[in-house]
Order: C-alpha cells, then structure tokens, then sequence
C-alpha cells in the first residue's frame, strides 16, 4: 500500500469508526470500500477515489446501520459523534445533547470536515456544492451546536 493509499486508508477508517463506534466493524467497512474501488477502475483513473470511497463507505456504514436496527440493537446517533474521553462527563452529556438537535446531514458534514479532517474544497466536491456554500453549512450547524451548548 502506497502513503497515498495509507493515508486514505486511515481517512476512511477514521470516519467509518467514527460513524460506527466499533473498531473491527469500522475495519471491515473500510477494506470493503477499498475492495469495490479496485474494482471499479473509471474512478481511479478520473481522479475521483477520495469521493468514491467516502460515498460507498457512507452507504456500508448506512446499511450497517440499519442491519442492526432491523435486529433491534440499540444505537443512537449521538454515539457516533461521541464527545472525546478526556471531557468530564457532564461535557460529555451536554455536548451529547447539543448534537441531538442537529439534523443527520449536520451531524454527518461536522464529521467529515472535522473528524476525518477533509479539507472544504474536497467536501464542497463531495456535496456538489461551492466550496462557500460548504463553509456556510458548516458554519451554520456550528452556529446552533454553540447555541445549544449556552
């Protein structure tokens, strides 16, 4: 594996554990998402892996997702953007509730910019969006985490 791939490796895997909570569930999804991109060579060769494999590692994560919904197993979305161990817990459960009131969409756009660190222009790519109008979502559901946060 090249440091390119290393590095995108550790991008999908950050974001899929991130979205899953589960080390060798995230580990699984992620080596999925890099099996269907070698696979499917048309992305590869237009430049577009970053995109490819965070579009296909969202819809494994999705149906993850929903696989353990269907056997009724308890898994909240407030889980997957966890606050960090080192808060104390009364952070934690209010960062936590903060984070309920924002949409899925919000939730998700805050942890692909800042939990698996994609630069805004790659994420306005992903969205089909301007990078401007990227800057404003985010800012926005910042924004409203602040306000839940006072």
């Amino acid at each position: 594996m090249s440091m390119d791939e290393k590095a995108l490796y550790d991008k999908i895997y950050r974001y899929c554990y991130y979205r899953l909570g589960q080390v060798q569930t995230a580990e699984d999804i992620t080596q999925e998402a890099f099996l269907r991109l070698w696979e499917c060579r048309d992305y590869r060769e237009q430049g577009k892996a970053l995109q490819y494999l965070y579009t296909t590692a969202r819809h494994l994560c999705i149906d993850e997702y929903r696989r353990r919904r269907a056997q009724s197993l308890t898994w909240e979305m407030e889980e997957q953007l966890a606050a960090p161990a080192e808060l104390e817990p009364e952070l934690r459960l209010g960062l936590r509730q903060a984070l309920e009131t924002l949409s899925e969409d919000e939730r998700e756009l805050l942890a692909l910019r800042y939990a698996s660190e994609i630069p805004l222009g790659e994420l306005a790519k992903m969205l089909g969006i301007s990078r401007f109008a990227a800057r404003r979502r985010i800012m926005a559901a910042l924004e409203k985490l602040r306000a839940q946060l006072e």
